[in-house]
């Protein structure tokens, strides 16, 4: 080795790596054949010397050259080969502090000819095995390999505290193709903060860039990636998993409460408690209510707290709000143990423009369409997935699957669904670009749900999809082989929006508009439905559903308390967000906890909290009101003309048994005395819940004892009984027979 020796390097290529523009450093970087040796040359802006330390300890070290200013350092070593000469670097800073590390440039790609080509054709449905940043060992030394797609970019490091975050250091291989970015820096470990540094060849923008496969994030504002290794978690899930598949199927009791986690409850100073404190709050309160499934909102990493989670940026991040991606898991395996399902709001329809985020990601359009009539939402002020490209599909699904691996989710609720569909969706004439058929569908995403959907059942059997569709699209839930999109539930909005339009009014004209409520039975069976009472009922000036029910207090919780006897007795599943249980009085905000305090002893309340209670406990035990909600075989009108007296009654069937349950709903205020009821079977009925009991807050006019059935046919059944109904009340009913065989079946051999 010459110590005068000169610089190797073509002088633009020298300076392009000084400069931080050179987009291919492992071509020149590291050790490479040079004449009869080798050639090293490290690249450290910092560092006032560099020496290369042979692993043969016999050998003395040797120093480097700096041959072009700025920090390019060079050695020529005779006599030897790549693969014979191993060595360490040892780099003193211009801070006196003097480290020895490996050479990272050094270090072979670790991603497969197969792993690039599937990411390229946009088929790897597990993409985040290879992409984000993964903790390996390669030749000894542990680190960690990043990889990230950023097929038009200039030249991409991975900066953080470790670098200065300097982006003209670790700069990552690329891989033409496949579009691929990798690096393995030895050294880092978990909890290592980092972004990407993006130079484009868009007016020489360059960007710091969250991971749009990150595991993990920094706490708001801070928008940083974190290193961690999600594998580590021990699971004691098992009987949950292996069940999952009946627990959730179609005939199943699925019984949801919709959660914000930032809001369930918080701290005395309004801190948010953490996924820790919700082991010990919320699981045993999801238990205790007889709830089969909690649903949060979206719990992926989202920088505005106001967003409720809907606006996400880091689709692969638990949020760090309420702590680390292992308690997010203990939470999840928590839920499994006591028998709750847990099911995530998921949100492919868009994403923020945050500047970290996916939004103009290498400087070109990557995940979103480059026209605004395609790309942005006027609504939402958000991106659009471009969904006709594969690798923004392959993205998604990797997505939705990651979930479900990962953190053993059991079922994904898809946002804004309708927006997804329609290209005209919110537009106006000339604000939209109609599909190759001339027509208004957006026909990559309609692929895109179908795939999702094939995958997820595929993948996972027994997990399940619902869909937030706000329109009449046809075939929703029907299986992708028969054209439909292949979810397992929909939301029956249209069942939503009249029920409360009609739940609002006051009695005295709810006789005129009795069809708002009988239409649902026109289409219930049309999809596999779930009945929501959401978030979005609850806030912008909306009222919350205590305050949307007419009349005094009394009749407003009456109201209610009748509302949920007919909601949970409709053919359907349920879902009821946080807070409606009890009748919160105010709008919701994300900014606070529930108003606990109301559920003082006594209070009408605490009475409301009661109910829903035993009539969630009633649901899931009764086969009769879960077990066959997509046929007339388990529904059948009782009285459906009455509009006079604003009643309805049906009765609900079990397809497991011949269990049956007599709902009788009474939504006047006026007591009805003697009333007649066509009913199916003979023999006496005894009444199981009436939601005017005094326990409830009722004003305890019940049927109690035997209603025995009569001979006399009535509304077309054979026999038909006297009973009281109570106002603004839903009675529930059963064959004493049932309630025996029951109770029989229960009792202690």
């Amino acid at each position: 080795m010459s110590a005068n020796q000169e610089l190797t390097l073509h002088p633009e290529a020298a300076q392009s790596l000084v400069s931080g523009f050179h987009g291919a450093p492992f071509d020149v970087l590291g050790i490479h054949a040079y004449e009869d040796g080798v050639i090293i040359r490290v690249f450290e802006p910092e560092a006032i010397s560099v020496n290369i330390i042979p692993v043969d300890e016999s050998k003395e070290p040797l120093p480097m050259v700096e041959t072009f200013t700025g920090g390019l350092f060079e050695l020529v070593v005779t006599g030897t080969t790549v693969e014979q000469f191993l060595y360490e670097l040892e780099i003193t800073y211009s801070t006196g502090v003097t480290v020895q590390q490996p050479d990272l440039y050094r270090f072979p790609t670790t991603l497969t000819d197969y792993d690039r080509y599937l990411i390229a054709e946009g088929t790897d449905i597990r993409m985040y095995d290879k992409l984000g940043a993964h903790l390996m060992e390669i030749d000894g030394y542990h680190g960690v390999r990043f990889a990230v797609w950023a097929p038009s970019a200039l030249r991409v490091s991975v900066v953080g505290d470790f670098n200065m975050w300097d982006g003209r250091r670790h700069v990552m291989r690329y891989h033409p193709g496949s579009g691929l970015w990798e690096i393995f820096i030895p050294g880092l470990g978990e909890g290592t903060v980092y972004k990407y540094e993006i130079k484009t060849h868009y007016m020489d923008y360059t960007v710091n860039k969250s991971d749009p496969v990150g595991f993990y994030g920094e706490v708001r504002p801070n928008n940083a990636s974190v290193v961690w290794d999600l594998a580590k978690y021990t699971w004691q899930d098992d009987d949950w998993i292996s069940t999952r598949q009946q627990k959730q199927d179609i005939g199943a009791p699925i019984n949801i409460y919709e959660v914000h986690l930032g809001s369930w409850q918080r701290a005395e100073n309004n801190d948010w408690i953490s996924y820790e404190d919700m082991i010990d709050r919320l699981v045993p309160y999801l238990v205790a209510m007889g709830y089969t499934h909690v649903e949060l909102l979206p719990v992926a990493e989202h920088p505005f707290d106001g967003s409720w989670g809907y606006q996400v940026t880091n689709y692969f991040a638990a949020t760090s709000r309420f702590g680390t991606p292992d308690q997010f898991m203990q939470l999840v395996d928590a839920c499994h143990q006591a028998g709750i399902g847990v099911i995530l709001d998921w949100v492919p329809a868009h994403f923020p423009k945050d500047q970290h985020g996916l939004g103009f990601f290498d400087g070109t359009h990557l995940y979103e369409h480059a026209d605004p009539r395609q790309g942005e939402h006027p609504d939402w002020g958000t991106l659009i997935f471009n969904y006709a490209r594969y690798e923004v599909r392959q993205f998604l699904i990797s997505n939705a699957l990651f979930w479900i691996e990962k953190y053993h989710i059991d079922g994904l609720r898809v946002d804004a669904v309708a927006s997804m569909l329609y290209l005209d969706f919110s537009r106006e004439q000339g604000q939209w670009v109609p599909n190759i058929r001339g027509g208004r569908e957006n026909l990559g995403a309609i692929e895109f749900l179908k795939k999702f959907n094939d995958r997820v059942h595929e993948q996972y059997p027994g997990v399940i999809t619902i869909a937030e569709e706000s329109t009449d699209w046809p075939g929703v839930t029907a299986p992708t082989e028969r054209g439909g999109l292949g979810f397992d539930l929909k939301w029956n909005m249209g069942w939503m929006h009249d029920t409360l339009q009609y739940m609002s009014m006051d009695p005295v004209f709810r006789a005129y508009h009795h069809g708002t409520l009988t239409f649902s039975m026109l289409y219930a069976f049309s999809e596999k439905f779930v009945l929501p009472f959401s978030h979005d009922e609850v806030v912008h000036l909306k009222k919350n559903m205590l305050d949307k029910m007419p009349g005094d207090v009394w009749q407003k919780f009456a109201n209610l308390r009748a509302l949920f006897g007919y909601q949970y007795s409709h053919p359907g599943k349920k879902l009821m967000f946080m807070g409606m249980e009890f009748g919160q009085w105010r709008e919701w905000t994300e900014e606070y906890s529930l108003d606990w305090h109301l559920v003082q002893p006594g209070s009408h309340h605490a009475q409301l909290q009661q109910y829903v209670k035993e009539l969630s406990h009633l649901y899931k035990e009764d086969p009769a009101l879960h077990s066959d909600d997509l046929t007339w075989a388990g529904f059948e009108w009782l009285e459906v003309h009455d509009s006079a007296h604003s009643i309805l009654a049906y009765v609900r069937r079990s397809k497991i048994d011949d269990n049956a349950v007599v709902v009788v709903c009474n939504f006047t205020p006026v007591v009805r005395e003697g009333y007649r009821l066509g009913v199916p079977y003979s023999g006496d009925y005894m009444e199981v819940l009436s939601s005017d009991d005094t326990r409830f807050g009722g004003s305890g006019v019940v049927n109690e004892g035997a209603l025995p059935a009569d001979d006399k046919p009535w509304r077309g059944q054979d026999y038909s009984i006297r009973l009281t109904l109570p106002p603004l009340g839903v009675t529930f009913l059963k064959p004493a027979n049932q309630i025996e065989q029951t109770d029989s079946a229960e009792s202690p051999s």
